[in-house]
């Protein structure tokens, strides 16, 4: 059987690396100047601005999972209306570091059973707190799931007031 002259291709064959560099083409990212790569990057920039400061606001739309709906909001309030021992958990540590150096047994002793009072104190107030969500969020919040709402809570007062994120929405003392 002979090939018509039209199947013949009329250019020789490409050299291997010719053939593999014509095939790479990046299909990543269109070819792009740097001009809009700097103003893609400083869009990319300014909407994580964006969304961040909404989430420190503590809007819903801008909430993660772990911090959406109306029961983890009750939640978050009735935390932050309160006072806890787990939230000067860090700078009593502070103080009890400073003491160690003191070189004194009495004084190193007296830090470290400081320490010891108030992380033990910090884990009954998270026990009560959590019992006590569970029962106001079942009465507020009648067949909402109540799986993860008092450690929810609990590591919510263990964190300083100011650090706690999405921040604090009320008060001490307010009632919500």
């Amino acid at each position: 059987m002979t090939e018509s002259t039209d199947d013949k291709k009329g250019r020789p064959t490409p050299k291997r690396k010719e053939a593999e560099a014509a095939r790479k083409v990046s299909s990543l990212a269109p070819a792009s100047t740097k001009a809009e790569k700097a103003r893609a990057k400083e869009a990319s920039r300014a909407a994580r601005v964006a969304q961040r400061a909404a989430y420190l606001r503590g809007d819903e739309s801008a909430l993660p999972a772990r911090d959406k709906g109306p029961v983890k909001k009750f939640v978050r309030n009735y935390v932050d209306a309160r006072r806890s021992v787990g939230e000067y958990f860090l700078p009593i540590i502070f103080v009890v570091l400073v003491l160690t150096l003191i070189p004194s047994r009495l004084f190193q002793l007296g830090s470290i059973f400081i320490m010891y009072a108030v992380l033990l104190t910090s884990v009954v107030d998270g026990f009560f707190l959590s019992r006590k969500l569970k029962t106001v969020v079942s009465e507020k919040f009648p067949g909402a799931e109540l799986k993860g709402i008092g450690m929810y809570g609990w590591l919510r007062s263990t964190q300083m007031r100011r650090m706690r994120t999405p921040k604090p929405a009320i008060k001490r003392g307010d009632s919500f």
